[in-house]
């Protein structure tokens, strides 16, 4: 790929439930929006929380699969459907641009419902192609910002980094209706991470179980977290981040987003 003439934003998204594929809300409303915004990408590289593995994973799928990751569902969601295109090229520019880490080019999975219930929303006509980078869970979050710095230069060639998950993400604790009460330790940890990324200092979002003492409650397994660690680490200098959303579902998972170098 060539530089593009235009730097894509990289952003974050807060996902929440499965069910947001299907709903219109101020969330879904916010990813429409975003989409509309943002400068039209040649391509899509996603980080989901959906896709936790033992080492580095890219998805070389020339029509990756609609991958229904969950259960308990309506019948409605498990009929839906996201047919964006693979691009098995880009998936071997990234196994070499990543290298000394081993990125293994998979085709057995897809994208999962991190990616897709996005952008059903975000990119509805599901035409721009899209690849996903899984997470590896035998690495710590040092790691996974260092990956991300070196996406940051797709950012220049027309490449969306997008990365799916959520900053508080604790199902344990989880209330009833979606506009449940947020308790203080997820208010705080959420509130604590947007300050430090608004102010650009990385350093203590990497190492995040020491940002507040809800922390632990906060990010009770760390698939959910790290995309964001993704997204942050291609943040060039001068570039803002804004949040297109901000909130929580059922008391206990976060749906602030955030966007770098957009507007």
């Amino acid at each position: 790929m060539t530089r593009s003439t235009q730097r894509l934003p990289a952003i974050f998204i807060g996902h929440g439930s499965p069910t947001n594929a299907l709903e219109a809300n101020v969330y879904t409303d916010a990813w429409a929006a975003l989409g509309a915004s943002l400068p039209r990408p040649k391509a899509i590289v996603a980080i989901s929380a959906h896709w936790y593995t033992r080492g580095t994973c890219v998805t070389a799928n020339v029509v990756p699969p609609t991958i229904h990751d969950f259960g308990g569902f309506a019948p409605e969601l498990y009929e839906a459907r996201y047919d964006a295109p693979g691009d098995p090229a880009l998936a071997a520019q990234l196994i070499a641009d990543l290298q000394p880490t081993a990125v293994a080019a998979r085709d057995d999975w897809g994208l999962d419902h991190g990616t897709w219930s996005v952008l059903l929303h975000t990119y509805p006509a599901a035409d721009i192609p899209v690849v996903q980078l899984s997470i590896d869970a035998t690495q710590p979050p040092a790691f996974h910002y260092a990956l991300g710095q070196r996406l940051a230069q797709l950012r220049d060639q027309g490449v969306l980094v997008f990365g799916s998950g959520g900053i508080v993400h604790n199902l344990g604790r989880l209330s009833g209706p979606s506009n449940a009460a947020v308790p203080p330790w997820a208010q705080q940890f959420d509130e604590r991470v947007r300050a430090l990324v608004l102010a650009g200092v990385h350093a203590p979002l990497i190492d995040y179980m020491t940002l507040t003492d809800g922390a632990r409650l906060a990010v009770p397994t760390a698939e959910h977290y790290l995309p964001l660690l993704y997204v942050l680490a291609t943040q060039q200098p001068g570039e803002r981040a804004t949040f297109p959303c901000v909130g929580f579902e059922h008391g206990s998972i976060s749906m602030t987003s955030v966007a770098i170098g957009a507007g």
